[in-house]
């Protein structure tokens, strides 16, 4: 009698769980943030993500809130508080999110092609290599962007500039080179490209372009989400419609890039962010 009762319970147990089980799936509760940066700050990219935002909510049972960063500063101190639970990163921001705050990578973004990075002088400048920036001002996009930042500030490692200046867009920057505030500024082509279809009769030159391909950004899901959720917000998102998914600009069923390059180039200029605020600033 006594082996009846106690198999019983044991299939009771496991009954139990399977039960459990299905329910976190199908009610898990709680809040889920997404984090993505909107640089023109516009309302444009709360109907970009409104299809996406209400098919999380329906599948897995949660209140989704869109919580928008206006540049890689305020998305950088979002990676830092955890405070993001899934999070649409370009390539610098991505491989930062990976290295030190743990996040895990779900699915690729759609990449750019043109996404090289770039430094760009006056078409009149002097320079003629990275060498010759010794002792010049470099002016340099907001921290966590690959291109505008982390790129740039690795392939000049070893080097003593005298001020580093920091622009709020990629426009400011190639406008304070233009102008003569800086000798040299980073950015991708794609920018450049940008800004010659803006400004045709601007006077500038690319001085160095990074031959390495950066790979796409990431949709990214936060540690402070439970793996067992992680794992079915991966099976929700995977089945995503394409159309919509094409609003959001990620790849279901995507292969994740490999971010080997992007990390080691983070973890290099993390170890000298420190020094950047110098005059002189030393790459070293």
């Amino acid at each position: 009698m006594l082996k009846k009762i106690s198999r019983r319970n044991f299939f009771l147990f496991l009954l139990s769980l399977i039960i459990s089980a299905c329910k976190s799936k199908a009610d898990w509760g709680g809040e889920l943030t997404i984090g993505v940066i909107n640089y023109g700050g516009g309302e444009e990219i709360i109907n970009q993500y409104t299809q996406f935002n209400k098919y999380l909510a329906e599948k897995i049972k949660v209140y989704v809130l869109l919580e928008p960063a206006f540049n890689e500063n305020q998305a950088i101190e979002r990676l830092k508080d955890r405070s993001w639970s899934l999070v649409f990163a370009p390539p610098g921001l991505a491989a930062l999110a990976i290295s030190r705050y743990r996040y895990t990578p779900l699915f690729p973004l759609v990449g750019d092609s043109n996404l090289r990075s770039i430094i760009v002088v006056r078409k009149d400048s002097s320079l003629g290599d990275l060498k010759m920036l010794e002792d010049q001002t470099l002016v340099l996009g907001q921290p966590g962007s690959a291109t505008g930042y982390y790129l740039p500030l690795y392939n000049l490692y070893g080097l003593t500039l005298a001020e580093i200046l920091f622009a709020p867009t990629p426009t400011t920057v190639l406008e304070w080179v233009d102008q003569g505030k800086a000798n040299a500024g980073a950015v991708s082509i794609a920018e450049l490209e940008i800004y010659d279809s803006l400004s045709k009769n601007h006077q500038l030159r690319i001085l160095f372009k990074d031959p390495h391909s950066i790979p796409p950004g990431m949709l990214l899901v936060g540690p402070n989400v439970e793996r067992k959720n992680q794992e079915y917000i991966r099976q929700v998102l995977n089945d995503f419609p394409s159309v919509f998914a094409q609003e959001v600009k990620y790849v279901p069923n995507g292969e994740v890039p490999n971010y080997k390059y992007m990390i080691a180039v983070v973890d290099r200029v993390m170890a000298i962010a420190s020094q950047l605020q110098n005059k002189p600033a030393r790459l070293f």
